[in-house]
């Protein structure tokens, strides 16, 4: 479980990091780099959403 939150988190960081281009900059790193919602970048973008709903079991893991 440790490893799946591990993944989850670095996503939600990755993810976090591109909102964060797209409202300074307006550049989005997903779609520069696998093509504007190609097939590829849908999955990275699904990946970063699934693991935002994984990280929410990380409160109970902050009060332990």
């Amino acid at each position: 479980m440790k490893l799946l939150y591990n993944i989850a988190l670095t996503l939600v960081i990755v993810g976090a990091l591109n909102w964060l281009l797209i409202g300074l900059f307006d550049f989005d790193l997903v779609a520069a780099i696998f093509g504007a919602m190609s097939a590829f970048s849908r999955i990275i973008y699904t990946l970063v959403g699934i693991s935002g709903i994984i990280s929410i079991g990380l409160y109970t893991r902050i009060n332990e």
